[in-house]
């Protein structure tokens, strides 16, 4: 066993390519998650760690937020599970004896790879503004500096607080308390980037910005679509579900432009079958959809269902439209008039096929739509979403066992950190509960999302940049403008886990604050605290540590957050005292038992009441949801709404190709946990762009030959930009025509930062216009 950290950054040259697997899971993944954890854990720590991943007495794995059944395995965890546990409770170690090794410029030199690969951050750290190297810096000290910056900004707009997922609903619950205490709503976060389209279309259209269904539902469905989506790679443990849905009769249906394995068979390394027996073919079918296509592709679904109940008769839910909808005559005139060739036309596929998925959804009982980040990155998504749902209220499919809306959330909480009230446009009853509960006055001004945090920066509107976890700089769009924004900031604090790109491009002035992650032992009071998720489906739980710390210079993130509030809220040795509206807590009581943080949410938060005896012992409870409990819908008329949307997709001009950035298999977004992407066939490297061979010969390439990709964009004003990613590989792939894929985050450098979904602002990371460039 070797715990050492790598020496060298990825070789891009020794990349290599096998064919793409047909089967996913299986004894293999098991072998490979051991053999990291391993690496960086060795065995005996492995062992003991995995033992407690996802279980009641136990904590919540740091990876996806994909959801537990109230009965739990032994091994309650996926491959990408393990790596996420590996890389948070490795052995390795980043002390100031690296910093000194190491200088800023260098870190930036290193691949993500590398970066992540290094281990945990032991002390808190400082880079005074000039120096090379970041130095060591106590506590009191650095939390001073921070509360001092914080309290000298002359307007609270000019700092921004971002947050990654992975932040408990108790820290994230006191950050947005700090960040409103201040007076400003700047709080963007990483669902800006990911699933603020679903948010932004399901609030529309049924009330609520989350999905509507639980685990069983899945486990009960007649029909699944899965759509824009790679459970395979990116939250294994679906898989399960998806098996045991299966084996009930469910059909199930991928949507994608890529194939992906785990969508065809799957193994499960829990079962005889999985190990022994070729395990259980998932998809019924699959329909490789061009990028963009996903609107023409319900516009179809519902298209079809309509001219049947025309035809027919007996295939719409007329009571349930009738009682519980609005909007059904546009959206019916609209799809009558859409032209059957044009559907075809965007989505790439035959009218036949388009019908026979019509026909699977007209016959089905109970239908759940599930989808990620492939619907959500276009500019066209919100529509694209809307015509989801329009789909599903034809039939009845909401408010029903077995059948809804399943955006399926990537990180683990990043849907409670929103619940939380993580969000920049917060609503007024959110705030209005907040006030009364802390004496303040929280204000009302809508604060920047994370393209609007990134424009103010690049136009010096910020002083100030915090991040509560994740890696900011890598996970954002246009790279280049992204580390130019960010290096104009005065003072930016990093609170981290592990080291990362964001620790390496940073403001004239930064201060890094290593806090424990969900395997850590979180002792405060004098008595292990424990915090509470929500998964992706609305299900909250507590998460409690188990290890000891990596060193006992570490704090928790809600110390961090409470001792910040002290210090500006209460220090009477600096201007703070002249605060007249700041939040009012017992800010040392909040750091010393969590309980009490749990408390201030039960009485702020509708759904969280008797909050504490409800995730005692391990318990889930669900929070509300009124179109699943009881049909009931919080929107403008106060009824599920059918919405009647012009069809868009991307046109491809000749000798362009339609690029999507995606994670490879040894990826958890910008984590990168190896070199190769296992199910797609590509080893030892990440630099590649999967291109359909008949693209590659037309535009007179070779599989194999090394280009710059060059993304082109037309900005509102006509002009057109160009970004540049060096020396990517090109590999022969099963994609459709026009289009391609490859890594982020790095091809990020070419998402364009203006480049954005209409109403939810999300970045189009799914289409990017893009040529090759020959090297030399």
């Amino acid at each position: 066993m070797s715990t050492k950290p790598p020496t060298s950054d990825i070789d891009e040259t020794k990349v290599r390519t096998t064919a793409a697997k047909k089967v996913a899971v299986g004894v293999p993944a098991v072998l490979h998650a051991l053999k990291i954890a391993n690496e960086q854990m060795g065995m005996g720590r492995s062992i003991q760690t995995l033992l407690k991943v996802n279980q009641k007495d136990g904590f919540d794995c740091p990876g996806c937020a994909w959801p537990e059944e109230d009965k739990r395995h032994l091994a309650e965890f996926c491959e990408n599970g393990v790596k996420a546990v590996a890389e948070e409770a490795t052995l390795r170690r980043v002390d100031p004896a690296f910093f000194a090794e190491h200088s800023v410029a260098e870190l930036d030199s290193h691949d993500d790879w590398w970066l992540g690969q290094q281990g945990r951050i032991t002390h808190p750290m400082v880079l005074d503004e000039g120096s090379t190297h970041y130095r060591p810096i106590a506590w009191d000290d650095a939390l001073r500096e921070i509360g001092d910056a914080l309290s000298a900004l002359k307007d609270p707009n000019d700092a921004v607080f971002y947050t990654s997922g992975r932040t408990s609903n108790e820290a994230a619950f006191l950050y947005q308390l700090l960040v409103r205490g201040l007076g400003t709503n700047n709080l963007p976060d990483c669902s800006n980037m990911c699933h603020e389209s679903s948010g932004s279309a399901l609030t529309e259209t049924i009330g609520i910005g989350k999905g509507t269904v639980s685990i069983d539902d899945i486990h009960n469905a007649d029909l699944l679509i899965v759509a824009g989506q790679n459970p395979g790679t990116n939250h294994p443990r679906m898989l399960s579900a998806l098996e045991k849905a299966k084996q009930r009769g469910a059909t199930i249906i991928a949507v994608n432009p890529l194939p992906e394995a785990g969508l065809m068979r799957f193994e499960n390394p829990q079962t005889v079958r999985g190990v022994a027996f070729g395990g259980t073919a998932l998809a019924d079918g699959f329909l490789q959809i061009r990028l963009g296509g996903d609107q023409a592709l319900f516009q179809a679904i519902g298209k079809h269902l309509l001219e049947c109940e025309a035809e027919q008769g007996g295939v719409l839910d007329h009571e349930f439209i009738n009682a519980h909808t609005s909007g059904f005559d546009a959206y019916r005139r609209l799809m009558m008039d859409a032209e059957w060739s044009e559907l075809v036309a965007a989505t790439g596929l035959q009218q036949e096929t388009l019908r026979r998925l019509g026909d699977i959804v007209r016959t089905s009982t109970a239908t759940i739509v599930c989808w990620a980040m492939g619907l959500t990155q276009h500019k066209h998504s919100v529509p694209t979403l809307r015509d989801v749902v329009n789909v599903l209220l034809l039939q009845g499919n909401i408010g029903r066992s077995g059948a809804g809306v399943c955006p399926v959330r990537g990180h683990s909480n990043v849907q409670g950190d929103r619940t939380m009230g993580i969000y920049e446009k917060p609503s007024e009853a959110f705030l209005d509960s907040l006030d009364r509960e802390f004496g303040f006055e929280a204000p009302r001004k809508h604060g920047f999302d994370t393209v609007e945090a990134i424009r103010a920066m690049r136009d010096g509107k910020v002083r100030f940049f915090m991040g509560m976890g994740g890696n900011f700089v890598s996970a954002t769009p246009d790279t280049g403008v992204t580390e130019a924004a960010m290096r104009s900031v005065d003072l930016t604090v990093q609170v981290s886990t592990k080291l990362n790109r964001s620790h390496a491009v940073v403001g004239k002035r930064a201060i890094i604050l290593p806090t424990l992650g969900r395997t850590d032992r979180d002792q405060r009071g004098g008595r292990d605290q424990r915090v509470s998720v929500e998964d992706s489906m609305g299900a909250v739980h507590s998460s409690r540590g188990r290890l000891a710390p990596p060193s006992e210079q570490l704090l928790s993130e809600v110390a961090i957050v409470a001792r910040i509030c002290s210090h500006v809220f209460e220090d009477q040795s600096t201007a703070n005292t002249r605060r007249t509206n700041a939040p009012r807590a017992d800010w040392g009581s909040l750091e010393g038992d969590y309980a009490r943080v749990r408390e201030h949410i039960a009485r702020v938060i509708p759904g969280f009441e008797d909050y504490e005896t409800r995730i005692d012992k391990g318990r889930t409870f669900f929070l509300p949801n009124a179109p699943r409990d009881e049909r009931r819908f919080a929107t403008i008329d106060g009824k599920a709404r059918f919405t009647a949307n012009a069809l868009q997709y991307p046109v491809i001009p000749p000798g362009r190709l339609l690029l999507q950035t995606l994670r490879s298999h040894d990826q958890y977004n910008t984590t990168i946990y190896g070199k190769d992407d296992r199910y797609r066939g590509i080893h030892g490297g990440r630099r590649v762009v999967m291109v359909n061979m008949h693209d590659i010969a037309k535009l007179g390439f070779s599989d194999g030959d090394i280009v710059d990709l060059v993304s082109e964009w037309t900005a509102p004003d006509g002009a057109v930009q160009e970004r540049r990613a060096d020396e990517f590989r090109i590999v022969a792939y099963s994609t459709p025509r026009g289009n391609a894929a490859a890594y982020y985050p790095e091809t990020n450098v070419l998402v364009p930062l203006d480049s954005i979904a209409d109403v939810s602002g999300t970045p189009t990371s799914k289409s990017v216009l893009i040529r090759l460039e020959r090297r030399g």
